[in-house]
């Protein structure tokens, strides 16, 4: 007789993308978070009415893009707009009447990349997940009930607090519909839970090196952006090579 328990579908959470070769994920959904900032900017920019996001792993193939096809071509590099690039990763440059109806290709130094390397390592289900998405991503992961995979884009593979906070967050809110057995969860759920009245705040106090670096841009926006929940909640779903709005 099958358990109940066995039933229950389970959660991790992967705080480095040199984890994920630690998983076999083809069972499972993988959500890419990559909070300052590319997941944030797919998220606008598809809440904002673009067709569709392609994500790129290099400049070079972004570039190459917008030659054969009509887009927006985007993406940064150690938090500066790309070298041949136009337009950069913030997701407040992607408002609706410079957006909608429009395919954006997008290369950043974190995310994009992480998102190939879950394709690369045949996930069963793609999709990113922000501060401003939280709710349509919390809602899809309960009513698929399938395993999942919180996959932290971190920053060159080191650990960062901005997107443990939201792998900590998404566990709060749905961990009593999954089987967990996971210390990166609860790490990332703790972490949550010093910060979750004030997430600027603590970026602050606690020094975030991603947080010092978008300041000494100017990106203060970007950052407030980024952590505010909701303000873009839309499902960014992946298929058939693009991010669309699911």
């Amino acid at each position: 007789m099958t358990s109940k328990k066995s039933k229950v579908p389970s959660l991790n959470t992967v705080l480095s993308p040199s984890l994920l070769k630690l998983y076999d994920i083809s069972n499972s959904t993988v959500v890419i978070i990559d909070i300052l900032r590319a997941t944030s900017t797919i998220a606008a920019a598809l809440y904002n009415g673009a067709k569709a996001v392609i994500p790129v792993d290099s400049v070079a193939d972004c570039i190459k893009l917008g030659k054969q096809m009509e887009v927006i071509t985007a993406g940064e590099r150690d938090g500066k707009i790309a070298e041949g690039l136009q337009y950069g990763n913030t997701p407040l440059q992607y408002t609706a009447d410079f957006i909608k109806g429009k395919t954006l290709v997008l290369t950043t130094t974190n995310g994009t990349k992480l998102l190939h390397v879950a394709l690369a390592a045949n996930a069963k289900g793609i999709f990113t997940g922000s501060f401003c998405n939280i709710s349509s991503v919390c809602d899809y992961l309960v009513d698929q009930k399938t395993n999942v995979i919180l996959a932290c884009a971190a920053w060159k593979n080191r650990i960062n607090i901005e997107d443990t906070l939201f792998a900590g967050a998404v566990m709060n809110r749905i961990k009593e519909n999954f089987d967990i057995n996971c210390d990166a969860s609860q790490i990332a759920e703790t972490l949550y839970l010093q910060a979750k009245g004030d997430l600027l705040g603590f970026m602050q106090e606690k020094n975030a090196s991603h947080y010092h670096r978008l300041m000494n841009f100017g990106l203060e926006k970007d950052i407030e952006f980024c952590l505010t929940e909701d303000n873009a909640n839309i499902l960014t779903l992946y298929s058939g090579g693009r991010l669309i709005a699911g």
